[in-house]
């Protein structure tokens, strides 16, 4: 391969590695977009049922709550980690990131808990004895874990090649891509949290 040719492959992959933040904060607009739409649904569902006095009222399970402070810590640790990361600092750097990996199993378990209490208390997401007000909660919580997979793929991936040390103060793309995503998803469910909180 000539001296030219790999400066020009250079250069592509470098524009590809550009190209990634970008397409991702794309794709976090039209999740944030979806998420936006069904909060406006409830909402119009939530006034039309009050209407004809259908509307069920319940509080939300307490591990929801739970829910909102593992992602805030795991945020945290991921910004720990990215500072550590900046200095060269691998063993902090692991403790974040890996520290934030294991919460996300924590948010999964307090996640199943909740709906767990909401069947206990037997409101469903469907059948006979569902209500619609029940059936939002489970629609957008639903909704929101199944974009938790996804960073927990990302985050195990990234956990990997962290341990492989493939990331240092010159190579972050990979951790940044998987940390915001991480971060988008806290701030949505967080958004969630509150939203279902002060509109029951």
């Amino acid at each position: 391969m000539t001296e030219r040719n790999m400066t020009m492959d250079e250069t592509l992959k470098e524009q590809q590695k550009r190209a990634k933040k970008p397409l991702l904060w794309i794709a976090q607009a039209s999740m944030f977009m979806a998420f936006a739409g069904l909060m406006s649904g409830y909402l119009v569902s939530k006034g039309s049922m009050e209407e004809k006095g259908l509307w069920m009222e319940f509080s939300l399970p307490d591990q929801f709550l739970y829910s909102t402070i593992t992602l805030a810590i795991s945020s945290i640790l991921l910004v720990i980690g990215r500072r550590a990361l900046r200095g060269n600092n691998q063993q902090t750097f692991l403790i974040g990131l890996l520290g934030a990996w294991a919460l996300s199993f924590v948010f999964t378990y307090f996640q199943f808990q909740s709906w767990d209490d909401l069947i206990d208390r037997g409101i469903f997401f469907t059948g006979p004895g569902s209500n619609v007000s029940g059936s939002w909660i489970y629609a957008l919580s639903f909704l929101h874990f199944a974009h938790v997979i996804g960073g927990i793929i990302a985050l195990s991936v990234t956990s990997i090649n962290a341990l492989l040390k493939k990331y240092h103060a010159d190579e972050m793309l990979g951790f940044d891509l998987a940390s915001t995503y991480w971060h988008f998803l806290g701030l949505v469910w967080l958004i969630l949290y509150l939203f279902l909180n002060f509109v029951r």
